[in-house]
């Protein structure tokens, strides 16, 4: 009989063909590594078999170099995202955290501290803020600031606890939150900060000593971040104050002098419409004859509840709040308004002047110069009747927009003066260059001519230099007889002060205009 055209093994056909059936469904699956069998027949169905599998190797190959372009994708992700956070929690400048790093760290320490309720240690904070940073930055300019800043970012996070959180909150402010501590410890801490500050740094070849005012809060029940750091830059604030260079621990009564502070900063805006502000007038009186040559104005804010507020009090908080514009031209247009009364009233003298100071953020506006060629022909002064005194760190800080405002002025024909000479940047070279008539020498260098040899013959070297300057020179703060006659000798013409006249009302002014008397003999009459 004729063989059987089939295949001789029936059996071993259908387990290769459920091999290949096998092979094809895992891959099929998506088990790319999974490979159907070959049999040494290397028939069609071998070649088909091979395809399938040549084809499963190179998408096992595509899928792998996928995976591996979406892992290191990933990891670029999260790099730049951990990069994106370190940059939402860091300080630019100096590397240091931020606030929102620093109240991040305030409200984890307080939720740690809440839980284990301990009691004998709390998260502390000490707000630490330059003192005389701006002078830095006018003397030496911006970029000296910021190394500036940058290597106290650097000393404090080397002094500090490790486990501290140094953050700068911006300008010259920095915070340390350490996250537990003792009140001792804490102000320990502060005092090493001030002693690492407190060695000189070099700034383009010139030694910088930074100093700081320091407060520190430590926690208590229920306070939050939010309170930690407001008691802690209220201390901070404090030791501004009473410094500079000083520590100062957090005390309740602070923070109701501080709510103090800004109800009457709030206050401070509406005087003006309330018509709460006063002028008062000092004569400055020539050293001679007596005869009085003009008189500074000076203001007084009738507080409704707390009474008469002195300026001192009140205008570095018109300066901080901004309130220094409105105030400022109130003055001047009240004071040119007065001295247009005393006129209309006959009460005037030959060289009669007003002086009127001006804040340095009055300097800084466009429209001061308008301003003042307004008022003087709205009252019909002439510009030799006025003079604006403005403060000697005024002039030396100065920008070109305080640079034109001094040099238009000058140009109307009103008198400049630098008030409060002697107490910080006095120099030959600015005095020679400023578009100035006179220079206000200010009180401390007179207080000990009497009694000091010395200081009497550096009063006098003052005044020359003043003179050799082309300038004429006004001593503030004359408080005796003998003062006087020794700024005479010394050829001074100009002067004011309590021995000559305490601040008049504008009556007392204008009987002593109308009067003609000379001083002190007019001031004990009126007394």
């Amino acid at each position: 009989m004729t063989p059987d055209s089939g295949p001789a093994n029936p059996s071993a056909e259908a387990v290769r063909l459920n091999r290949i059936v096998e092979g094809i469904v895992s891959i099929a699956a998506g088990n790319l590594t999974s490979r159907i069998p070959v049999s040494p027949a290397r028939d069609q169905i071998d070649a088909v078999s091979t395809g399938i599998n040549l084809l499963a190797e190179e998408l096992d190959d595509i899928y792998r170099d996928l995976e591996q372009r979406v892992q290191d994708r990933t990891q670029e992700l999260r790099e730049a995202h951990a990069q994106m956070q370190h940059m939402a929690l860091s300080d630019p400048l100096t590397g240091a955290g931020n606030r929102t790093a620093l109240m991040q760290a305030a409200e984890d320490a307080l939720a740690v501290w809440n839980d284990e309720q301990v009691r004998d240690a709390a998260p502390a904070v000490l707000m630490v803020d330059l003192d005389g940073f701006k002078d830095i930055n006018d003397s030496f300019g911006h970029q000296a600031g910021d190394r500036v800043l940058q290597e106290v970012a650097t000393r404090l996070l080397a002094c500090v606890p490790g486990d501290s959180t140094v953050s700068r909150l911006g300008g010259d402010e920095f915070a340390v939150l350490l996250p537990d501590v003792s009140r001792m410890s804490a102000r320990a801490t502060a005092e090493r900060v001030q002693e690492a500050l407190g060695f000189k740094m070099k700034v383009e070849e010139l030694d910088v000593w930074p100093r700081a005012s320091i407060g520190v809060h430590l926690a208590e029940v229920g306070q939050s971040a939010k309170d930690l750091l407001l008691r802690a830059d209220t201390a901070m604030y404090e030791a501004k104050e009473d410094g500079p260079g000083l520590v100062r621990l957090f005390e309740p009564v602070m923070l109701y002098a501080r709510q103090l502070r800004r109800k009457m900063s709030s206050d401070l805006r509406n005087a003006v419409e309330r018509n709460e502000f006063r002028l008062a007038y000092q004569p400055v009186v020539d050293l001679v004859t007596g005869k009085m040559q003009g008189v500074e104005v000076l203001l007084r804010w009738e507080h409704p509840t707390q009474g008469l507020v002195m300026p001192d009090i009140f205008i570095p908080l018109a300066e901080e709040s901004g309130a220094i514009l409105g105030i400022g031209r109130w003055v001047l247009r009240s004071a040119l308004e007065q001295l247009a009364e005393w006129r209309k009233a006959g009460q005037d003298q030959d060289g009669f002047h007003i002086r009127v100071n001006v804040s340095p953020s009055e300097l800084q506006s466009m429209d001061l110069v308008d301003f003042v060629r307004a008022q003087l022909r709205e009252t019909g002064a002439a510009p030799g009747d006025l003079t604006l005194e403005i403060t000697e760190s005024a002039f030396v800080g100065s920008g070109d927009v305080e640079t034109y405002s001094m040099r238009s002025i000058k140009a109307l024909g009103v008198r400049l003066e630098i008030d409060d000479f002697g107490t910080g940047y006095s120099s030959i070279s600015y005095l020679r260059r400023l578009p100035v008539d006179t220079v206000k020498v200010d009180r401390a260098l007179i207080a000990e001519i009497s009694r000091d040899e010395g200081q009497l013959q550096f009063v006098d070297a003052v005044h020359r230099l003043i003179q050799a300057a082309g300038m004429e020179a006004v001593f503030e703060g004359i408080e005796t007889l003998q003062q006087a006659e020794l700024l005479q000798d010394m050829g001074c013409c100009s002067g004011q002060g309590y021995y000559f006249s305490r601040p008049l009302t504008a009556g007392q002014v204008g009987t002593l205009l109308a009067s003609g008397s000379r001083l002190p003999l007019a001031t004990e009459l009126l007394a």
